[in-house]
């Protein structure tokens, strides 16, 4: 199964026509509203979901923590137990 991504005015009669004919041949239609439309959203094909905005928000952080250098690195995991104070 593969996933492709239309954007349609369905405002216009074209776009109207074509979404109806789509429908027709069974095609699943997924809308997204305009404010969403302009955020980038993770995806997965499988489940046919997105994330939600608690897991993309901690993804944009850890980003944004990746890029002003604000990651901390261990040579082991039981350095990172430690420091996280986990007792292991």
């Amino acid at each position: 199964m593969a996933t492709y991504t239309i954007t349609l005015n369905e405002r216009s009669a074209r776009g109207k026509a074509l979404m109806e004919y789509l429908k027709a041949l069974g095609v699943l239609m997924h809308k997204v509203s305009p404010k969403s439309a302009t955020k980038h959203r993770l995806y997965d094909p499988e489940t046919g979901k997105y994330l939600n905005d608690e897991t993309m928000k901690a993804i944009e952080q850890a980003h944004d923590d990746m890029k002003h250098g604000r990651l901390k690195t261990y040579s082991s995991a039981d350095e990172m137990f430690k420091d996280l104070g986990i007792n292991v």
